[in-house]
């Protein structure tokens, strides 16, 4: 619709559309995403311990990546903690508040520790040695972490 105003406007209204090139490719299926080799380390390192934590796997790198911490923070610190799962009442698999707490679930564990490691002030803005020595003070318990760590990234 034209409409042409006093003040010598004219303006247009409606829906105007043509026809577009569109390659067929747009529509196409991507091709398969390819794996993230994260996730096959993580497994692999669980599986290969026999740790129930390795159906873990994906919320353990999907925490990290949305709370910005290591890749194998997580996993490390369930491993250090609980040997993956084998041993964590109450589904806190990060022995979290000193074993005391309860998670719903062991990913509900990961998504509450992965966003007091990223957010809480305690935490945030620290190195990998000051947020591991907030956590447990233990002089060892940095070197173990990072030893699980190491481990999991060789399998990458």
């Amino acid at each position: 619709m034209l409409k042409l105003l006093s003040s010598g406007l004219v303006v247009f209204a409606g829906l105007a559309s043509a026809p577009a090139t569109v390659s067929p490719l747009q529509f196409s299926q991507p091709p398969e995403a390819r794996q993230d080799a994260r996730l096959d380390a993580v497994r692999g390192f669980f599986e290969k311990a026999g740790c129930p934590a390795r159906e873990y796997s994906q919320a353990f790198l999907d925490a990290a990546d949305d709370y910005q911490l290591d890749w194998r923070l997580l996993p490390s610190i369930s491993f250090v903690e609980s040997t993956g799962g084998k041993a964590a009442p109450h589904n806190n698999i990060f022995g979290w508040d000193n074993g005391r707490s309860s998670f719903s679930s062991p990913t509900a564990a990961i998504w509450g520790v992965a966003y007091q490691l990223g957010f809480s002030r305690l935490y945030r803005d620290r190195s990998l040695n000051q947020l591991l020595a907030i956590y447990n003070p233990d002089p060892s318990y940095a070197a173990k972490v990072k030893s699980v760590m190491r481990q999991i990234a060789v399998l990458q």
